[in-house]
């Protein structure tokens, strides 16, 4: 058996490590703008960023996000699926946002901040998840002891009872 969550770690292959630290760290800079936006703008910060509802999502995002970080963080299978779906709703988001921008700037998208590296970050995430899940329900199995069945012997009858001779009271 292993050490709990170190133990889990260090049952990764050190590509799903890297995979991880990217993960915390991309959600980890979303949480930190979101917050940053909040701070300036108080909770109607993306009061010009579309319909109500994708405004709620991106001040949400501000628990999602270090939500998601966390529970990857923590090898739990469903945090990859967390982080998938919280990562192509803010792809999606930003896109519907940016799209008149886009069109009109579209050289633009190159610059090393904005809608660039949000995208490739979703992509990033949507595509390791499946993977990450498999690889860490390995490292999550590998903690729990295994659950044997009790040896059942051929003259099993005759050794059953307090005195082994098949005898119960």
């Amino acid at each position: 058996m292993t050490d709990g969550i170190r133990g889990r770690w260090r049952a990764l292959p050190r590509r799903a490590r890297a995979v991880l630290v990217v993960y915390a760290a991309g959600f980890l800079e979303g949480t930190g703008d979101h917050a940053l936006y909040l701070a300036r703008g108080g909770l109607h910060a993306y009061a010009g960023f579309g319909p109500p509802p994708l405004q709620v999502f991106f001040v949400a995002l501000v628990v999602l996000d270090p939500l998601a970080a966390a529970l990857t963080l923590w090898l739990r299978p469903w945090g990859f699926r967390l982080a998938a779906a919280v990562m192509t709703l803010d792809v999606l988001g930003n896109w519907y946002v940016n799209w008149r921008w886009v069109k009109a700037h579209h050289e633009e998208l190159l610059r090393p901040v904005g809608l660039l590296p949000i995208t490739l970050f979703g992509l990033f995430v949507v595509a390791t998840a499946p993977v990450m899940t498999r690889v860490v329900r390995g490292a999550v199995t590998a903690d729990l002891p295994v659950a044997r069945p009790p040896l059942i012997r051929k003259d099993a009858a005759r050794q059953s009872g307090p005195d082994g001779n098949g005898a119960h009271r």
